[in-house]
């Protein structure tokens, strides 16, 4: 698996609309998945060992943001071709076993992520009421492995978008697995 790291945030840059059925059986879009204090945008998966290590620790910041108003959905990119354990079926299982309070959808045709330029998973958008990109960084200081106390990076950035329309501007670059575009090997 190819490590990867997400590029600089865009400041203002506008949210690309999508729409796109979630494992709950209904269809989500960008306008009813954002809160009234913004919007998470999440592209993960369930074979990334970057995303499997973080998972609690997402369940608990996506929890926590959405008291505060910001929607957040979490979105799956990954060619199920060479990676079947990414598929629908998958999603679902791994959405109840780590009860996931966020929509869980799929991007089948993967253009959503190439249009948000998604690069890795996991890989962070986070934007404003406005819907304009505020932070495109990690989930905490700890990576991969938790560490305790680490500095929850996303949550406070998140938590600021909802207070002040504006994300910080020292981001740190999330890292993961490549998306596993269809027709790519590896």
């Amino acid at each position: 698996m190819v490590r990867t790291e997400t590029p600089v945030c865009a400041f203002g840059w506008p949210a690309p609309a999508f729409d796109l059925p979630g494992i709950d059986g209904q269809r989500y879009t960008l306008k009813n998945a954002a809160g009234p204090k913004g919007l998470l945008v999440m592209f993960i998966c369930n074979h990334c060992p970057y995303v499997q290590s973080i998972r609690e620790r997402l369940v608990r910041d996506a929890r926590a943001l959405q008291a505060e108003g910001v929607g957040v959905i979490a979105i799956m990119s990954n060619d199920l071709a060479e990676y079947p354990e990414d598929d629908f079926e998958h999603m679902k299982t791994v959405a109840a076993q780590f009860n996931y309070p966020f929509p869980y959808v799929w991007d089948e045709t993967q253009a959503v992520a190439k249009t948000y330029g998604a690069v890795c998973t996991p890989d962070f958008f986070g934007f404003n009421a406005d819907l304009q990109l505020q932070y495109r960084g990690r989930l905490d200081a700890s990576r991969k492995e938790a560490v305790p106390d680490a500095r929850r990076d996303l949550f406070e950035a998140m938590s600021e978008v909802a207070r002040t329309g504006r994300g910080p501007a020292e981001q740190v670059s999330s890292m993961g697995c490549s998306i596993k575009w269809k027709g790519e090997a590896g």
